[in-house]
């Protein structure tokens, strides 16, 4: 639960949420977790994480959001801003779904003229929903034979097939940060 709050409320992208998640309810009987609590735990943590980037938001805005910026670009601002454009404000429900967006969208939102009463309204519904998809999906799927058998594999395969998107991620924004450097870098020698 804190490492879903931190994800989204502390705006730190790179966290594995929905692997978490799935395996915690994937391993729930082994760890005499109930399933319910799992649910409203993880429920509650998304969305006072989300809260709390809705706050970041509407206090600090776009100063936040750099381009030179380890972790705050302004490209996920920009890809924030146009999910949030594009889906308006469903795109609380759906960016639950979207690894690194998830994590953006409140802030961006906050950013955004909407109140915070119909930001919370579907913040709500987007972090109950992503918590009952998961721990369902990793609690029923828990219970089929060759699954229960190895699920200390599917744990451990459930992590590294969660990082994929993130080395991804990483990769290619190292990528850009490298071009545009390099374009800058041009850019000074035909002022020069």
């Amino acid at each position: 639960m804190g490492i879903i709050f931190i994800e989204t409320g502390l705006l730190f992208p790179f966290l594995p949420g929905d692997s978490l998640i799935f395996t915690a309810a994937l391993l729930s009987g082994a760890l005499g977790l109930p399933l319910p609590l799992l649910i409203t735990g993880v429920a509650v943590a998304a969305i006072v994480g989300d809260s709390v980037g809705y706050a970041i938001g509407r206090r600090f805005g776009k100063r936040l959001f750099t381009p030179g910026a380890r972790v705050f670009k302004a490209r996920y601002l920009e890809r924030a801003d146009a999910f949030f454009a594009m889906y308006g404000a469903q795109s609380l429900v759906l960016a639950r779904f979207v690894p690194v967006i998830r994590t953006f969208v409140p802030p961006v939102v906050g950013m955004s003229s909407m109140p915070y009463r119909r930001f919370l309204l579907w913040n709500a519904v987007g972090g109950a929903a992503w918590s009952l998809l998961l721990s369902a999906a990793g609690f029923y799927l828990g219970r089929i034979p060759a699954i229960a058998d190895n699920v200390d594999i599917i744990a451990v395969g459930i992590v590294v097939v969660s990082l994929i998107p993130i080395a991804i991620t990483v990769i290619r924004e190292r990528r850009a940060d490298k071009n545009d450097r390099g374009r800058e870098a041009a850019t000074e020698a035909d002022h020069e």
